[in-house]
């Protein structure tokens, strides 16, 4: 599915006290609008990515982003939830809406606000993304959910804590360079390895550096035609967009393969005409650490059960021989559900813009993005490279 971003803008990740969704979306749109080079009277349809749940009061939130700019009265606007996928597919319907050539410029905002509720709702309110009549019991809500996951995961390959502290530790590195993420702070492994006070079990084998925060955040990107982006500014252009999803309760699929995410991949490499070999880096999908080493190997970097190689060997790491997570991932970065799919491609386009900053993998010309929505249930491959 053909189409390019030609504009972005991003919103620091964390906890803001003062906003809302609302406010939120108002710190991107137009941001990104006119870093597009556009103005808002040129926009065509706008997609707004959010969980919503019971996160917000407002329900009914995708003419918020009208209020940006009276430019915006009257256009086509849309709200799109797929869980913790839901900024990817926001994005993907933009895609359709160029592909069936029903606009020119889609505006596509990613947006949750999570820290409103006591952590208590968060927990029920996350765990609405499992398979309720089955999974509602998991003690510690959706950590509860990848506890399990990490469990048998452990039982058939062994204990994999020191792979789940070295990726913990990859990441919160890599976070420092990033001026929109949530923790900017360099834990160390020895940290991330060890239980304490400040990093306790959460549940199962996870302990807190497992686990990705709970933020507020917003991210937006501008959606372009290839024939029309060709003539911008700035272009990054959709090699390949797949969706794939798969059962919703863990008990129909073996759940330490992650194989919605392999199809994804799968599909999208043969759709870009690549393979793993030719991507320069990768964001994909850490809610929970055991998620990342699980994404190596669905996406073919390791053979089953031998992910722990690619984290303890630095395979994945800014120098290493696939970059993964340079943004600092959903572990560092944070996880705005609604947010993060958008921002997983903003950051993208900045790294094949060379735009990155600190974050910037040298000669990064093809990049890979993995987001899923539930333990694997929505998964959504992005294989983006600067439009020639």
């Amino acid at each position: 599915m053909s189409g390019c971003i030609v504009g972005w803008a991003h919103t620091p990740f964390g906890k803001h006290a003062e906003d809302d969704v609302e406010s939120l979306i108002a710190q991107v749109a137009m941001q990104a609008v006119e870093d597009a080079g556009l103005a808002p009277e040129d926009i065509d349809e706008i997609v707004l990515g959010t969980y919503g749940e019971n996160f917000s009061p407002q329900g009914f939130p995708a003419s918020l982003v009208l209020q940006t700019s009276d430019a915006f009265r009257f256009k086509p606007a849309t709200r799109v939830e797929n869980a913790c996928a839901t900024g990817s597919a926001a994005i993907r319907q933009g895609l359709k809406t160029l592909a069936a050539r029903d606009g020119r410029f889609v505006l596509v905002v990613g947006v949750e606000k999570m820290t409103g509720i006591s952590g208590a709702e968060i927990g029920q309110t996350l765990l609405k993304a499992s398979y309720v009549k089955e999974e509602s019991e998991i003690e510690g809500g959706f950590a509860g959910v990848f506890g399990v996951i990490a469990n048998q995961y452990f039982q058939r390959y062994g204990d994999q804590s020191d792979a789940l502290a070295a990726i913990a530790a990859k990441n919160h590195a890599n976070g420092v360079a990033n001026p929109y993420a949530q923790m900017r702070k360099d834990l160390g492994y020895d940290f991330c390895r060890a239980v304490s006070d400040k990093n306790p079990y959460v549940a199962g084998p996870l302990k807190r550096t497992d686990c990705s925060l709970v933020s507020d955040g917003a991210a937006a990107i501008v959606l372009a035609d290839e024939e029309t982006a060709a003539g911008m500014g700035k272009a990054v252009r959709f090699r390949a967009n797949v969706q794939v999803n798969d059962y919703l309760p863990l008990s129909k699929r073996d759940i330490v393969k992650f194989e919605g995410c392999s199809e994804a991949w799968s599909r999208a490499h043969a759709a870009a005409g690549t393979s793993l070999d030719d991507l320069k880096l990768v964001e994909t999908h850490d809610c929970f650490t055991i998620a990342e080493l699980l994404e190596y190997e669905a996406m073919g970097l390791a053979p089953q059960g031998q992910g722990a190689t690619a984290a303890l060997e630095g395979w994945t790491r800014k120098d290493g021989k696939l970059p993964i997570n340079p943004s600092g991932g959903l572990k560092a970065k944070g996880h705005p559900i609604g947010a993060t799919g958008v921002s997983m491609h903003a950051l993208c386009a900045m790294q094949l813009t060379g735009t990155a900053g600190e974050m910037q993998i040298d000669g990064a010309d093809l990049a890979g993005i993995f987001n899923m929505g539930g333990a694997a249930v929505a998964n959504y491959v992005s294989i983006l490279e600067p439009l020639k």
